[in-house]
């Protein structure tokens, strides 16, 4: 009917635009995550130096038995063996409680990154009329203007 005077019909649908974000790179390279990690590095410092430290005198313990064990006064290198032991043992047990609470306190740290990021991410999605944003690494394929994660990087520096 439409067809003989030259009518057209074009379905219209809205645009949808869709957006992508790589958080593993807004963790690593945010400003807010390289701050966090100089804050745990500096906060772990002090005891990082201390079980080096632990270290080193173990090794020196060690090298003195295997030097000097010999010849030593029996009752001498049965207490340095002693000395060696606990050593070891407070070593690895230092070694252990710092690597717990490092992971602890990245954890907190991580955890804070990821409520910055999203709210950073919700902004840009409002402000620039997103419909969808996607995290990176569950794409097979995405065209790289969809990319947001420079956006967001840029959003977490300014706060």
């Amino acid at each position: 009917m439409c067809a003989g005077i030259g009518c057209s019909f074009v379905a219209q649908a809205d645009e949808i635009k869709i957006g992508v974000v790589d958080t593993e790179r807004v963790l690593a390279e945010s400003a807010p995550a390289i701050r966090a990690l100089r804050k745990i590095e500096k906060e772990f410092l002090p005891r990082d130096q201390e079980i080096k430290k632990m270290a080193t005198q173990a090794k020196a313990l060690q090298d003195l038995l295997e030097k000097d064990g010999k010849t030593m006064p029996e009752a001498d290198r049965r207490g340095k063996e002693r000395d060696l032991a606990t050593l070891n043992r407070e070593y690895q047990r230092a070694q252990r409680q710092m690597r717990e609470d490092l992971s602890l306190r990245q954890n907190d740290e991580v955890a804070t990154l990821q409520l910055s990021a999203t709210k950073a991410i919700q902004v840009i999605a409002e402000t620039e009329k997103y419909d969808l944003i996607l995290p990176l690494r569950d794409l097979v394929y995405r065209s790289q203007r969809m990319d947001i994660t420079e956006k967001v990087i840029k959003a977490l520096a300014d706060k």
